[in-house]
């Protein structure tokens, strides 16, 4: 089979496409990304460091019980348990 006359496609839908969009992006400038923290995402993030904070005086008080000089205060226990259960 012969093909005569063949005429490339002078639609390109791509190229069209393209040139669109380099036009565009001149005439528009380009907006810029945003990121927005929520209160209770920084709420989170203070509470992770209180954590690491409780994390240190555990490991300090284990080494204490493991070397033997840990002393228990019955008053400051004592008074936890109080203030705890009256919600104080």
């Amino acid at each position: 089979m012969k093909i005569n006359n063949f005429n490339p496609i002078h639609n390109n839908p791509y190229k069209k496409q393209m040139n669109e969009a380099a036009g565009q992006s001149k005439q528009t400038p380009q907006k810029r990304d945003e990121i927005n923290i929520s209160s209770e995402a920084k709420n989170l993030h203070t509470q992770l460091k209180l954590d690491a904070e409780r994390k240190a005086k555990v490991e300090e008080i284990k080494k204490q019980v493991e070397n033997g000089t840990y002393q228990v205060q019955p008053e400051k226990t004592a008074k936890s348990f109080l203030d705890f259960w009256r919600k104080q």
